[in-house]
């Protein structure tokens, strides 16, 4: 804030805007009204015998040892904003995961034995960053809080350490106390995908490309082709190509469409060319807006092709301004 007022790289105008702020005088005001303590999203964490992970977050592994529940997104935020070469700015660092409500080990809130075996760590858990992004919601940290003061207790009453205590003794005081420390919830609706043998003429998805770079996958916006598709996640602007081969069964013309989801974030000049027998023909699609045919799928034009496999459709993400998707190219002849 100090920045935007007062440093002269910034221009006048904002400063002269930011000078209005300040901080909110009724708060911290023996301190000067500063608060006393920041906002750490995350630091050092602690490793012990288990440490969740992704595979917790999405329930493909279930500890038996449960202490309490994490539900939020595995998200990480941007770490920085950048210039690209042709001007355009970037955000770097972005992860948003879906997660499904899951149980968190205590052996993740406690050091293993040999380290220390009076300690309780129920905020720095022993978690990886990815999952960390999921736990790390207060809710979920009076939760644990709350099971490792139980847990201190047992200790205290067993005489052990805390890596010793009877599990069955403290699930079953947690349960008393009506901590909930799992339940199946139902799985995400499914997506709706489109499959290849469904559409007509000759479908290439982007698993069968050719890929120099896209290798973000996504499967969230639904009316993909396949499995799901893949994105530029909007960097390396020309170093990221993708070329659909057709195994076209008869030389003729053919009407070419391109499948992709629109959304806000897409790229609006996303060039495609297309190789031809008369030679290549670049056309730029808006992938902001929605694809004109049905089955997201966006005709670029109809061209000359040999059979077999000698001509192709590309799509980069040469100064484009936004994500570049990349999901199939329809080939469909025209008689």
């Amino acid at each position: 804030m100090w920045t935007y007022a007062y440093h002269p790289r910034v221009p006048e105008k904002i400063r002269t805007a930011f000078q209005k702020f300040g901080l909110a005088k009724d708060e911290f005001t023996d301190n000067g009204h500063w608060p006393r303590q920041l906002y750490v999203r995350e630091a050092r964490r602690m490793v012990s015998d288990y440490v969740m992970t992704e595979k917790n977050c999405r329930r493909l592994e279930i500890v038996p040892d449960s202490v309490g529940m994490g539900a939020y997104n595995m998200d990480s935020h941007n770490i920085q904003r950048y210039i690209t070469a042709e001007g355009y700015v970037r955000n770097e660092g972005d992860v948003q995961i879906g997660s499904r409500p899951y149980p968190i080990s205590y052996r993740s809130i406690r050091p293993r034995e040999e380290e220390c075996s009076n300690l309780l760590v129920p905020i720095c858990l022993s978690a990886s960053h990815i999952a960390y992004g999921s736990i790390r919601m207060e809710p979920v940290f009076m939760v644990l809080g709350q099971s490792a003061a139980t847990a201190a207790v047992q200790a205290i009453e067993q005489n052990v350490s805390l890596q010793s205590i009877d599990s069955a003794k403290l699930k079953a005081r947690l349960l008393a106390d009506n901590q909930m420390l799992d339940f199946e919830s139902p799985p995400a609706p499914a997506v709706r995908s489109i499959q290849k043998t469904d559409l007509p003429g000759i479908i290439v998805d982007d698993s069968e490309a050719q890929l120099a770079g896209f290798d973000s996958q996504g499967h969230t916006t639904p009316g993909f082709i396949g499995s799901g598709y893949r994105h530029d996640g909007g960097v390396g602007d020309g170093q990221q190509k993708a070329r659909f081969i057709p195994a076209l069964p008869t030389t003729g013309r053919y009407l070419v469409s391109i499948a992709y989801s629109a959304l806000a974030n897409r790229a609006s000049n996303v060039p495609v060319i297309i190789h031809h027998t008369e030679g290549d023909t670049q056309v730029i699609v808006d992938q902001k807006q929605k694809p004109q045919g049905k089955n997201n799928l966006h005709p670029i034009g109809t061209y000359n092709f040999n059979s077999g496999s000698k001509h192709s459709v590309e799509i980069t993400n040469t100064a484009t301004n936004g994500h570049v998707i990349i999901d199939a190219v329809q080939f469909l002849e025209v008689r």
